[in-house]
């Protein structure tokens, strides 16, 4: 399996040595650029540093990627852009950055949520392929016909990563139509999550915000909501995570596998366990977001989840009220950290 990787500036080389030591089996370095909402947080001072000045380092790092022969993806996967959503000027500045980034690094694709962005680059550069986001939740083959015109490929639905039978059907009708389908491994958002939509449009406006005298906190109903222990035991069920011990299952299917890794408190470890399709280790630790301090002082060990967990899950009925393998295998992964 291939995988595309989120970038994320990191202290240490480390995440920059995995990737580049296994560059054979990178598909892709995803991105944001500059000030341009993304399905994660935009630029911002840090410490000492303007933004200007962390672009210029983001950018000498993604162009020591594209030397070594690893392709770019530049996210333009704001869940909302506002006002600017259909004005000139916004195309005009996804046109100038376009062009810059292809004049600095190898860039091969554009990852987006606007149909409009889609059919922009497609008319302005026919060169770079369309995907659509994750965040667009297409899960059905209408879903993806409906966009065919603009999108060269297509992130799946994260729902369906434990349903053979749907995965099948997306990818013969990519197949037929000249396609390319995608998935995303190690996400920690629970399932059909309601306030999925209210958290990707903060995250788009967070810049704005930030300007304001906020009366509350939100970092998403998940933190909330495993909080309670009668909610934390169907954590296996209400998740969709692919483990990396379960990634070959899923190989004739995907173009490549999306790692989750620009806000990973260890990103370097997520990928290693990648590609090496092993991990010994707390299983939220894995994913994005992780909810390890859910459980704490509890873990998770990967290691001691069932052997066929993958094989079971993605050819299981969904009978969920009839069926406790899910909770039976949480439970017997489950250690309390000793700290006497």
């Amino acid at each position: 399996m291939r995988y595309m990787i989120g970038y994320q500036r990191m202290r240490d080389d480390r995440l920059k040595e995995v990737i580049l030591r296994n560059r054979e089996f990178i598909h892709e370095i995803y991105f944001s650029w500059g000030d341009m909402p993304s399905g994660r947080g935009t630029m911002e001072k840090t410490g000492d540093s303007f933004p200007f000045e962390i672009q210029g380092a983001m950018l000498a790092e993604l162009e020591e990627y594209s030397r070594a022969g690893i392709g770019m993806n530049l996210l333009l996967n704001g869940n909302c852009y506002g006002r600017m959503s259909q004005s000139r000027a916004f195309f005009e500045k996804i046109g100038e950055t376009v062009e810059f980034l292809g004049g600095h690094l190898s860039l091969c694709s554009v990852t987006t949520t606007s149909p409009l962005i889609a059919k922009f680059i497609k008319q302005n550069f026919p060169e770079l392929e369309t995907r659509a986001s994750v965040n667009m939740e297409i899960g059905t083959v209408q879903g993806m016909d409906y966009l065919a015109e603009n999108f060269d490929g297509y992130y799946m639905k994260r729902e369906l990563n434990r349903n053979l039978q749907k995965i099948r059907k997306l990818h013969t009708w990519c197949r037929k139509n000249g396609k390319k389908l995608y998935g995303l491994a190690n996400s920690g958002c629970l399932n059909h999550c309601s306030a999925h939509v209210f958290h990707d449009n903060l995250v788009a406006h967070e810049n704005e915000i930030r300007e304001m005298d906020n009366a509350y906190d939100f970092r998403g109903m998940c933190h909330d909501y495993l909080k309670k222990e009668e909610k934390r035991i169907h954590f296996l069920r209400d998740t969709n995570f692919i483990r990396p011990e379960d990634v070959a299952l899923y190989e004739p299917y995907f173009e490549a596998l999306k790692l989750a890794t620009r806000v990973n408190r260890n990103p370097a470890a997520v990928v290693e366990a990648y590609l090496t399709n092993h991990y010994k280790g707390n299983l939220p630790d894995l994913m994005e977001p992780d909810h390890a301090e859910a459980f704490y002082p509890d873990v998770i060990e990967n290691s001691l989840l069932p052997p066929d967990f993958g094989l079971h899950t993605l050819n299981c009925a969904h009978n969920c009220d009839e069926c406790s393998y899910c909770e039976e295998a949480l439970s017997k992964a489950r250690i309390r950290l000793d700290f006497n």
